[in-house]
């Protein structure tokens, strides 16, 4: 079982997390234009930021994009101490979290994951990153955890991962008849990589 299987979830997050944002992004910049009167001082720092933030992150983006693990750690752990509060923060973190579980440090995955969890007011970032986490437990075979973060998903858009997850629990527990039926749920919800939990259900015959 893969981790992280597609990266249509993280193209998924943000898209999700601008449909559900957006509006109260745009609405926090109007407010904060009536607050300080249109101030210029105070809209050139948030735009500068706004800026040296995206430039971080596409040369953290470009190093992790070649391979290049150790740069794109330095980069990515400068920006995250930088640009805590951003966005841009929560996403490299969890693109640095798939980075080292590849390399084949789960520890330092759950370190970054849990940074997320911990750090991150977007509910579906927040989502995001508890269905990672949740893989990741269970790929290091610590299912009552895995078990207890798929089990109440907070966000319906999300349900389909989230008993996936939860059916590869229950196969891992030797319950097959369970799993058949969360792996059925989870179709019927919709989730990123329909083919494989399709497989899961021929497996197990249903």
């Amino acid at each position: 079982m893969s981790t992280y299987q597609t990266e249509e979830e993280q193209v998924e997050a943000i898209k999700k997390w601008w449909k559900e944002n957006g509006k109260s992004v745009v609405g926090g910049i109007a407010l904060g234009l009536a607050v300080v009167g249109g101030g210029k001082g105070w809209l050139e720092y948030q735009r500068i930021q706004a800026e040296n933030a995206s430039a971080n992150f596409e040369n953290f983006s470009q190093a992790a994009l070649v391979g290049n693990l150790e740069t794109a750690v330095q980069r990515g752990e400068a920006l995250i101490r930088e640009y805590k509060g951003s966005t841009y923060a929560l996403f490299t973190a969890l693109e640095l979290a798939r980075l080292q579980y590849q390399a084949g440090d789960k520890d330092k995955a759950k370190a970054r994951l849990q940074w997320v969890l911990d750090n991150s007011s977007r509910d579906a970032i927040s989502q995001l990153a508890k269905i990672r986490m949740a893989r990741l437990l269970l790929d290091m075979k610590n299912f009552d955890a895995a078990a207890e973060l798929a089990a109440n998903p907070a966000d319906d858009a999300y349900l389909g991962e989230f008993l996936s997850i939860q059916g590869d629990v229950k196969l891992a527990r030797g319950d097959r008849e369970a799993a058949r039926t969360a792996f059925a749920q989870a179709l019927e919800k919709g989730v990123s990589n329909p083919t494989l939990i399709s497989m899961k259900l021929t497996e197990l015959g249903g």
